[in-house]
């Protein structure tokens, strides 16, 4: 693309990085079993962690814990591309946008996790599918600032919340009004990264300070916004330990009223509206 990389090829080789991906079940266990009762761990495994009653406040550390180690990781490997006979050297640029993205993709899965949502990826196939690829470009989207990304999360969090879902929404991601808000915002991101990947491999030029600046220049940017997307996921309905609270006071008592159902009933509305 003339403007930018095509974020989606990105993203989509970025999947292929070994230990990209973090299966949702041991990485919940190994965060929680240490700080709640196992019938509480378990509960988080099969539903999600708000459903089993742990608050987003309770999580938060340990997402810190998360965000802190995918940093430290992720700078110091960007600092080794700056240096002379680096992994990562000036006219490779794909490759590094590769690795950031694979860094990227890491965070987003435990932040996720933590926060009620479920497998960001098929642990059982190595590539992922529209749906997937949509969600995570949704995600980027919160971590980069894109506008149309914080609107469009909220749309597919009121549905993964509302059937404490086993996969994420296919159709609320493929289909509909959310469909065209992601394509939207995938030509951003590609504009963002390829000027962050431009910066970085200008500083390689120079020697030793090239890392530097390099690490430099990682860790100031990946660690605010893995921070930004762990505080928009913590504001989520799949965080909220109150919604599935009321989602269990409904289905005890049929004849309420439901306040998150309007939710669920407008974006079918708008996906049929969209089909026609």
């Amino acid at each position: 693309m003339a403007d930018g990389v095509d974020f989606e090829v990105v993203l989509r080789n970025a999947v292929q990085v070994p230990l990209v991906r973090i299966d949702r079940e041991p990485f919940l266990r190994a965060a929680l079993e240490k700080h709640f009762p196992k019938k509480v761990v378990e509960q988080a495994i099969t539903e999600s962690p708000a459903a089993a009653g742990i608050t987003a406040d309770q999580l938060n550390s340990i997402a810190y814990d998360s965000i802190n180690y995918e940093t430290t990781k992720v700078t110091a490997l960007s600092f080794a591309a700056g240096l002379p006979g680096g992994i990562a050297m000036a006219g490779t640029i794909p490759a590094d946008l590769t690795q950031q993205m694979a860094h990227m993709l890491r965070i987003m899965q435990k932040l996720a996790y933590l926060y009620g949502w479920p497998s960001l990826m098929d642990e059982e196939n190595s590539t992922i599918d529209d749906g997937m690829v949509n969600n995570l470009i949704i995600f980027s989207g919160i971590m980069f600032g894109v506008e149309g990304a914080s609107q469009a999360i909220h749309r597919v969090a009121a549905q993964v919340a509302l059937h404490v879902a086993k996969k994420l929404p296919q159709k609320a991601l493929t289909k509909g009004i959310v469909y065209p808000v992601v394509k939207k915002i995938a030509l951003t991101l590609g504009m963002h990264m390829t000027k962050q990947t431009f910066a970085k491999s200008v500083s390689k030029v120079i020697p030793i300070i090239g890392g530097v600046v390099s690490g430099g220049l990682t860790f100031a940017t990946y660690r605010p916004m893995a921070c930004k997307l762990k505080d928009h996921l913590a504001g989520l309905p799949t965080a909220s330990v109150e919604f599935y609270k009321q989602q269990r006071k409904t289905a005890a008592e049929p004849e309420a009223e439901n306040e998150y159902e309007d939710i669920e009933v407008s974006i079918v509305e708008e996906d049929l509206a969209d089909e026609k």
